[in-house]
């Protein structure tokens, strides 16, 4: 089996909401269902959470090994050398990046994205070159031989803190492919749910997954379909629609 390494880049200096990846979600902190969700992904070997060598951050590292994940750190702004730390410490074939305020990632979604690169039909794979999932399902994979390249090339500052966009603004240098909710879902309820918010900028967004917590029965994971569900029955996209997302 490749070797796939989830890396979830999180910091406690959120200037909307600041330390939102620790924010309590059914008695548990955000990121610890960020890094249990991925986990669960079938293709995932390692966990591994990316955070800053900033004394606020020493939370993030005293909790996350807790959590069942690896820690690096590193600069706060340069995520991107955060990343390159992780590659260099546990060698993986396949990376994945996923950020720390989604705390509803979705394990099958994590699969379909990761699997055309393990499959070497790929270069970089994600879920955002068109959007067709909730925002909070965001997933990206990319191979480790690509990525010595978007380490050697990615000199700006927004190339730098967001890892993966130089992938995207060189589609002629990479096989590039974007996975669909179609991929993922048979059923139109789940495909196409851009007007649904699962991640976790700001207090509205909060209020949305503490009721999600709070209301829906599960054992070890909540499923996404029943999320969609429960968002729907309730109508409860309008508790956080008016929250604009940061672009790059």
């Amino acid at each position: 089996m490749p070797n796939t390494v989830a890396i979830i880049q999180a910091r406690t200096g959120s200037t909307r909401l600041p330390g939102k990846v620790m924010y309590p979600l059914d008695g548990q902190p955000a990121l610890k269902h960020v890094v249990t969700r991925a986990a669960h992904a079938d293709n995932v070997t390692d966990v591994v959470v990316a955070t800053s060598t900033e004394p606020q951050d020493d939370v993030i590292a005293q909790y996350a090994p807790k959590f069942g994940a690896k820690v690096v750190r590193g600069s706060e702004s340069d995520v991107l050398s955060r990343f390159k730390r992780a590659v260099e410490e546990y060698h993986p074939d396949t990376i994945l990046r996923i950020t720390g305020d989604c705390p509803l990632i979705d394990p099958t979604t994590i699969d379909s994205v990761i699997s055309p690169v393990e499959a070497g039909k790929a270069e970089y794979a994600s879920n955002i070159g068109r959007r067709t999932f909730p925002r909070g399902l965001d997933v990206e994979a990319f191979g480790s031989e690509s990525f010595k390249q978007v380490l050697s090339k990615s000199e700006t500052k927004a190339e730098r803190e967001h890892v993966t966009p130089y992938y995207r603004k060189h589609p002629n240098e990479f096989d590039i492919k974007n996975v669909t909710s179609e991929a993922v879902f048979d059923d139109e309820r789940y495909i196409n749910r851009t007007d649904i918010r699962l991640t976790l900028d700001e207090a509205d967004d909060y209020r949305l997954l503490k009721r999600i917590y709070d209301e829906i029965e599960y054992e070890d994971i909540i499923s996404i379909r029943d999320v969609v569900d429960y968002v729907d029955a309730e109508d409860l996209s309008e508790l956080n629609e008016a929250v604009r997302q940061k672009e790059i």
